[in-house]
């Protein structure tokens, strides 16, 4: 079993590596942003399989915080290639 998970995790490794060359040489930007959602799975992924080999739940509170900036990310990054800004100012005032 603890040879799968390393397997797993190698995997997933290398999964990471091929989204980075998504990201530096992605076609469009939605694609690049897509890819640095998918690595932010990727790592949590990683970080859930180190937590099982090493029988701990420290790293719980780590794959929450990645997940909580991950989303924070893409919806930031989305919001500004659709509008061009992040926080809209309001003008009237």
């Amino acid at each position: 079993m603890m040879t799968f998970m390393w397997v797993c995790l190698i995997i997933v490794i290398l999964c990471i590596f091929g989204l980075l060359y998504r990201v530096f040489k992605g076609p469009s930007t939605p694609d690049r942003l897509i890819a640095l959602d998918a690595i932010g799975v990727m790592l949590i992924s990683a970080i859930a399989l180190i937590s099982i080999l090493f029988e701990t739940e420290f790293f719980i509170e780590v794959i929450l915080l990645i997940a909580i900036m991950s989303f924070i990310g893409t919806v930031s990054f989305s919001k500004f290639i659709e509008k061009g800004e992040i926080i809209e100012h309001d003008r009237n005032s």
